[in-house]
């Protein structure tokens, strides 16, 4: 069974995508860009308050879904520029301080909006 989550607590998806899907005990989050879920709009500020931004999103998203941070399992970052991964690794530990979850940081070419950072993950339920 497969249930889409849709929540004030993160942007509204700016495409054909949920905001995350519930199937067989697991959440998959889709990718979070640093967009202020009251306004739409991207918040000012470099890679730190992006990945702030970022996660504040990915915890809404994941609590209104019935889970926590502590239930993530696996995280993605994508990264514009992976000179600003100390400064997003520094605020993503804040986040995750019991048994961090699995993680993958890849550079890319481009974000949607020209984000600095981006970040999808799985959690269980």
């Amino acid at each position: 069974m497969k249930q889409t989550v849709l929540t004030d607590r993160g942007p509204k998806p700016i495409g054909p995508y949920s905001q995350a899907v519930r199937a067989n005990n697991f959440l998959y989050v889709s990718g979070q860009v640093a967009l202020d879920p009251k306004t739409g709009e991207m918040v000012a500020g470099e890679i730190r308050q992006q990945t702030e931004r970022v996660l504040e999103n990915v915890k809404g998203i994941v609590e209104a879904a019935g889970s926590n941070l502590n239930h993530v399992v696996k995280t993605t970052v994508f990264l514009k520029d992976m000179s600003d991964f100390a400064t997003m690794n520094e605020v993503y530990s804040r986040y995750f301080t019991i048994a961090p979850p699995a993680r993958s940081t890849v550079q890319v070419s481009r974000l949607p909006k020209d984000a600095l950072v981006e970040i999808e993950v799985i959690a269980t339920l």
